[in-house]
């Protein structure tokens, strides 16, 4: 690595400076190398979890332990109130901020050199991934005008919210794949706001504004996506994937779904329901969503745990898929708590500092 030494003596890399990201599937022992990871480097890790963020979803979110969090900085976690709503953008603006501010923080490694601390990204929801590194498109204002800052259509969404309400989410679903069939490819039918959100994003972009001729306007999610977005500048980015063996994955993930509601999920989701009511959204997430199954009477104990566990299988499988077009990964064939991983892992950072 290139370098120059300042008036002070102080050696000052003239690379940017690297960012690595933790990728792969749920249970897949993200949070354990990137903790490895942060430890080696003087490293701070931010969260990329659409429901960890979340305060005082605890049991189903599985956090970094008080223990974890004490040693090792993080950031954007228990930071949303369970009411509010934070879309992949509006992570992706606050975790870019906080990724430059913490390569500001410098480290001190020796008598005459010091460096910024590393950051680490850790987490498998895709979307917001991608809406960091990559970056989105504003999203359709009610004019259809994509420039002006990309306000919601509150009277639309009501009405979609109002037809999945009575006909399931299939019904929307099917809606999207019409208007959108690879949008609706990338998104699961149960993801109701994500579906809501892709057909809003259609039908408003078909209403062009004065500038744009309606035969030349974007009519899709899809090809809006690839239309004004901004890539995320001034780091070099080295993706860490995990990818244990299939099987080994889906016992794991087995065995921590029983070990959630042994610990008490049903009884922590009882408690968030009755203070929040069923508008917070992370009660419609994986887990927590099979617990307000079995409070409404709707499954038993056993069968709400089989679901909550189909539903994570299913869901790994469908962030394996996702992860796999992410381009340049560093793939680890191993689960991130492994100590094996966490050197392979480790010696790939080392090659990049």
């Amino acid at each position: 690595m290139r370098a120059e030494v300042s008036k002070a003596g102080v050696a000052k890399s003239d690379r940017e400076p690297l960012l690595v990201v933790v990728l792969g599937p749920t249970a897949s022992g993200k949070t354990a190398l990137a903790l490895a990871i942060a430890r080696r480097f003087h490293g701070e890790i931010v969260s990329c979890d659409s429901v960890a963020m979340y305060r005082e979803f605890e049991i189903g979110t599985a956090k970094p332990s008080a223990a974890e969090r004490a040693e090792i900085p993080h950031h954007l976690l228990d930071y949303v109130d369970p009411l509010a709503d934070v879309t992949a953008g509006e992570y992706a603006r606050q975790a870019r901020e906080i990724l430059r501010e913490i390569t500001l923080r410098e480290t001190v490694l020796g008598k005459n050199e010091q460096r910024g601390l590393l950051p680490i990204v850790s987490g498998g929801t895709g979307l917001y991934l991608r809406a960091l590194l990559e970056g989105l498109f504003s999203g359709p204002s009610r004019s259809g005008d994509l420039r002006n800052g990309g306000l919601r259509n509150e009277e639309l969404r009501k009405k979609l919210r109002g037809r999945a309400e009575k006909h399931g989410p299939e019904h929307l679903h099917r809606i999207l794949q019409r208007l959108d069939a690879p949008a609706a490819n990338r998104i699961h039918a149960n993801d109701v706001p994500k579906v809501i959100r892709a057909i809003e994003v259609c039908l408003s972009s078909r209403r062009a504004s004065p500038q744009t001729s309606p035969r030349t306007s974007p009519r899709t999610m899809t090809e809006l996506w690839q239309q004004g977005r901004e890539p995320l500048h001034g780091f070099r980015i080295l993706r860490l994937g995990l990818n244990p063996e299939r099987e080994a994955l889906y016992a794991r993930i087995n065995q921590r779904a029983a070990k959630m509601f042994d610990d008490g999920l049903i009884a922590e989701t009882k408690m968030l329901l009755a203070k929040y009511g069923e508008q917070a959204r992370p009660l419609a997430s994986l887990g927590y969503k099979q617990a307000m199954q079995f409070l409404r009477g709707e499954l038993d104990r056993d069968s709400a745990l089989a679901a909550a566990q189909q539903a994570h299988r299913n869901y790994a499988k469908r962030q394996i898929t996702w992860f796999r077009r992410e381009p340049d990964v560093n793939w680890l064939a191993g689960f991130g708590d492994e100590p094996a991983i966490q050197a392979e892992g480790i010696a790939a950072v080392e090659r990049q500092i």
